[in-house]
């Protein structure tokens, strides 16, 4: 049952969040300047040195998934250099490829197995993983390990996985971005979501209650949108046991009986209806924007003419390029997906994932 009060009671809020989550997931600037710093001294910058033959993303159980998958977005298909997204190091990896791989798991046996035929066979190896176990072991001293910095719990990575990225393929000169800013941004959008604010001017917790007893539809206008909804979908079900739709929105379209669906739920509906009668699993449709410019802009108008009530999530507060924006909307959906869970009682109870002990 949810308790949508608890969202505008920053004392029982602090009683209620006893792990310190909220607080975690806004550590997510701090993360960004962290990995920044231990990549400039792991020598991370001469990967500029030499261009690999292709981008191996090694995307493992966890939030590296959906980081892997924006990474691979925002690189685009005009990428110079081919980018492979897979669940183990291939079978062809060699000394001219570059393999990049995130997890919270230091026992994770598949990675560790993958990172040592990857290291064998003189691939460059970047890894960010805990300090110890099978996965740091396959990385010392012939590949690049970057531990955290800023002690977080598991599942609270996603910040950091995606800056150990973005270095890499800045340092490559595939996609730049600036990193200060990024984490700067982070911080500005954990601030607006602080507990302390209230549900009508914290962006997080009107989301929280947006998709509070609805499913939500996280439909992306644009690749890195999608991604972005990913991990949505990912932390909504990891802290609040909400189940979600995710799909690019030209995907989306063609499924024709959930695509009506939503065409009915956002139309507003009989304004005179008992809000008793509806299903509790009436579906709420959010529309993710990252991209910017006219396509995008297209594509938007093109959604909502379609979708007429529907929600449209896009962050013109934020400065900077699409990565900054996909990072700083991830930030978001996390810490409503916190709030939900808070005010839902989910968060804490049995289930919650840990890694094997090594």
């Amino acid at each position: 049952m949810l308790d949508d009060t608890l969202l505008d009671d920053p004392s029982r809020l602090a009683d209620t969040d006893t792990g310190g989550l909220l607080r975690a997931a806004a550590m997510a600037g701090a993360q960004v300047r962290a990995v920044a710093e231990a990549a400039e001294e792991a020598g991370v910058g001469r990967l500029a040195e030499e261009r690999p033959r292709a981008l191996v993303l090694v995307t493992r159980p966890g939030i590296g998934v959906a980081a892997s998958q924006l990474l691979a977005a925002l690189l685009t298909t005009a990428c110079p250099v081919p980018v492979v997204l897979a669940e183990a190091v291939p079978s062809w990896i060699g000394a001219l490829d570059l393999v990049v791989a995130h997890t919270d798991d230091p026992g994770d046996v598949v990675l560790a197995e993958s990172l040592d035929r990857a290291t064998r066979r003189g691939a460059r190896v970047i890894v960010t993983a805990p300090p110890d176990g099978p996965v740091a072991a396959a990385a010392a001293g012939r590949g690049v390990l970057l531990p955290p910095r800023v002690p977080v719990p598991t599942g609270f990575g996603f910040a950091r996985a995606l800056a150990a990225g973005l270095v890499v393929v800045g340092a490559l000169g595939l996609l730049r971005t600036d990193i200060a800013e990024l984490a700067d941004e982070l911080d500005r959008e954990s601030e607006r979501d602080h507990p302390m604010h209230e549900s009508f001017v914290n962006p997080a917790k009107s989301l929280a209650l947006r998709v509070a007893d609805r499913t939500p539809l996280l439909w992306g206008l644009d690749p890195a949108a999608t991604a972005v909804a990913w991990h949505a979908a990912f932390v909504l079900a990891s802290h609040a046991g909400v189940v979600s739709d995710v799909a690019g929105y030209q995907q989306a379209i063609g499924r024709a009986a959930l695509h009506r669906a939503a065409v009915q739920s956002s139309s507003g509906g009989d304004l005179f209806a008992d809000p008793d009668d509806e299903q509790p699993t009436q579906p709420r449709v959010l529309l993710l924007a990252v991209g910017r410019g006219d396509a995008a802009e297209a594509t938007r108008r093109a959604a909502e003419a379609t979708l007429a009530g529907a929600d449209v999530i896009r962050l013109d507060e934020v400065s900077g390029g699409d990565a900054t924006c996909a990072a700083v909307l991830a930030l978001r959906f996390e810490l409503a997906a916190l709030y939900l869970g808070l005010a839902a009682g989910t968060i804490g109870g049995p289930g919650y994932y840990t890694p094997a002990a090594v």
